[in-house]
């Protein structure tokens, strides 16, 4: 079991820009997912980012969103542009790679870190 922290969530405008981090011990030999969770809605897959570095990503984050890390730092990012009122949600990062997790259905979330998008 990994713990992993998230950060850099915060108040935005329609159109504006986020960084969030995700930081561990030693996380550079796991892939990290990203997640979210809106208020009153299922978990969704965001993406995720192997430990060379090769990224794939749900369709809404497709274009707008970035998945990267520094092995260096034990540090993975998410960097969300373009952000629409719907991006809205609770974001999480884990090491859970599985098919389930995929589905929204993962282990090892910690906090979380929030965005939201409002004019």
């Amino acid at each position: 079991q990994v713990q992993l922290e998230e950060s850099g969530g915060g108040l935005v405008q329609p159109g504006g820009s986020l960084k969030l981090s995700c930081v561990g011990s030693r996380i550079a030999k796991y892939s990290i997912v990203w997640v979210r969770q809106a208020s009153g809605k299922g978990r969704e897959w965001v993406g995720d980012i192997t430990p060379g570095g090769r990224t794939a990503y749900s369709g809404f984050a497709e274009g707008r969103f970035t998945i990267s890390r520094d092995n260096v730092r034990n540090a993975a990012y998410l960097q969300l542009n373009n952000l629409k009122s719907e991006d809205t949600a609770m974001y999480y990062c884990t090491t859970d790679g599985s098919h389930a997790c995929r589905r929204g259905i993962c282990a090892d979330l910690g906090r979380g870190t929030q965005v939201t998008v409002s004019s």
